[in-house]
């Protein structure tokens, strides 16, 4: 907002919206006093928009080394983790093909969410981006048949909405 002005009215709607579906989607059935992990998900939303702003900071030409180099970052970061506290677990083989497609998942999200910014707005991206506990509840419920309360639902809804208002 500070470098491009504010978004449009519809799209800080939108934004409010989105909030509030992240919120219906990813809270526990039954909620009661202060979340467990609370800390630790406020740690992760300050990662995650630490590397979004990092990431809308990288010119247009420059596309898969910074990728490269995050992953590597992302490794390295978590072998120290591991070395530190002396919980180093290595996967069994068939595993093993999992976490590759899912590395390669996550670096194909992070091309996207890098030739987002590069096209658009930083705020729009990341706010889009953010949505993704609507796409974990939807293949949760037609791959693992998990049950959606009335509330997922709702935020589902929401979720919708907020892409509409956001991308208008």
């Amino acid at each position: 907002m500070f470098s491009e002005g504010l978004p449009r009215q519809w799209q800080l709607v939108g934004f409010g919206l989105a909030l509030v579906s992240i919120w219906l989607l990813s809270r526990p059935e039954k909620l009661v006093g202060r979340p467990a992990g609370l800390s630790m998900a406020v740690l992760a939303g300050l990662g995650f928009g630490s590397f979004f702003i990092a990431l809308d900071q990288i010119g247009e030409n420059a596309v898969f080394w910074p990728l490269a180099v995050g992953r590597l970052a992302a490794g390295a970061s978590v072998l120290a983790f591991a070395l530190f506290t002396r919980q180093l677990t290595i996967p069994k083989v068939p595993q093993l093909g999992l976490l590759i497609l899912l590395g390669f998942l996550d670096v194909g999200g992070n091309l996207f969410f890098l030739l987002a910014v590069q096209t658009g707005r930083l705020d729009v991206a990341a706010v889009l981006a953010s949505l993704y506990p609507a796409v974990t509840a939807i293949l949760a419920r037609l791959i693992a048949k998990e049950h959606m309360t009335r509330l997922q639902i709702f935020g589902l809804a929401i979720a919708i909405l907020a892409i509409v208002l956001i991308t208008i």
